[in-house]
């Protein structure tokens, strides 16, 4: 089993805990638990994961606490474990740097599915390949994003966006195919997911001094504004 298919789950659910640890064991998948935030941080530094599925309700440091704490050493992907219905608390983690959500009470095959969707994604990225427009550089094969070299920290989710934008770079993406490709899965009513996702690479964006340049389309989705050398914005139709 390579690291790739370790994951690790910081939730103070002993026997949830157990049954997933026995049912991702059968799809070969290997997964650690951690029943406190501060033994999950402890654990994560020990091993190299590819998924981090994170209960926002834990016992001491919560789950928005680990988070915050995981984005400052890693852009690991990350999912929250949320109680059903508490919108709130799945729209601050994905403020924060959370990749995805997960509702409990949950089907394991759901969340099997989830983590499949994640390993699709980076399956697809291209090995040695660049991206280049209005002063963004992306490196496909080293997973990093600069504005004007000026470095852009990124989450998996975030530059997967990034990535589809600016391959239609000044044409608009519908905000099917961004849910799908970037979050790999299927756009859902009243899901805030992908507006989270956009604003806070937005906010990254125009903190390297990249202003007003993912445009929003009502209705439609997002696109990437073709900016020249010269500064002036080039918007293209669909």
């Amino acid at each position: 089993m390579n690291n790739v298919d370790r994951l690790l789950l910081i939730d103070d659910d002993a026997e949830l805990g157990g049954m997933l640890k026995e049912y991702l064991r059968r799809q070969g998948l290997a997964l650690d638990v951690a029943l406190t935030g501060d033994k999950g941080l402890e654990q994560f530094g020990k091993q190299t994961y590819a998924l981090v599925l994170l209960d926002v309700m834990l016992p001491g440091r919560d789950g928005f606490d680990v988070l915050r704490e995981l984005r400052a050493i890693s852009q690991v992907d990350v999912m929250m474990l949320t109680a059903r219905g508490e919108d709130v608390d799945r729209i601050v983690g994905l403020e924060m740097g959370a990749d995805d959500y997960l509702p409990k009470p949950f089907n394991p095959r759901e969340l099997l599915a989830r983590i499949r969707a994640v390993q699709r994604r980076k399956e697809k990225r291209t090995p040695s390949s660049r991206l280049e427009a209005s002063g963004i550089t992306l490196d496909i094969a080293q997973r990093s994003a600069c504005h004007h070299g000026h470095d852009l920290e990124l989450t998996t989710v975030e530059f997967d966006l990034l990535k589809i934008l600016l391959e239609s770079a000044g044409r608009v993406v519908s905000r099917e195919v961004l849910v799908q490709s970037a979050l790999g899965r299927g756009l859902q009513p009243y899901d805030r997911s992908l507006d989270m996702h956009v604003s806070r690479l937005r906010r990254k964006l125009e903190a390297a001094g990249a202003e007003e340049c993912i445009k929003t389309v009502r209705s439609i989705g997002y696109q990437l504004a073709l900016v020249s050398p010269t500064g002036i914005t080039e918007v293209r139709s669909r």
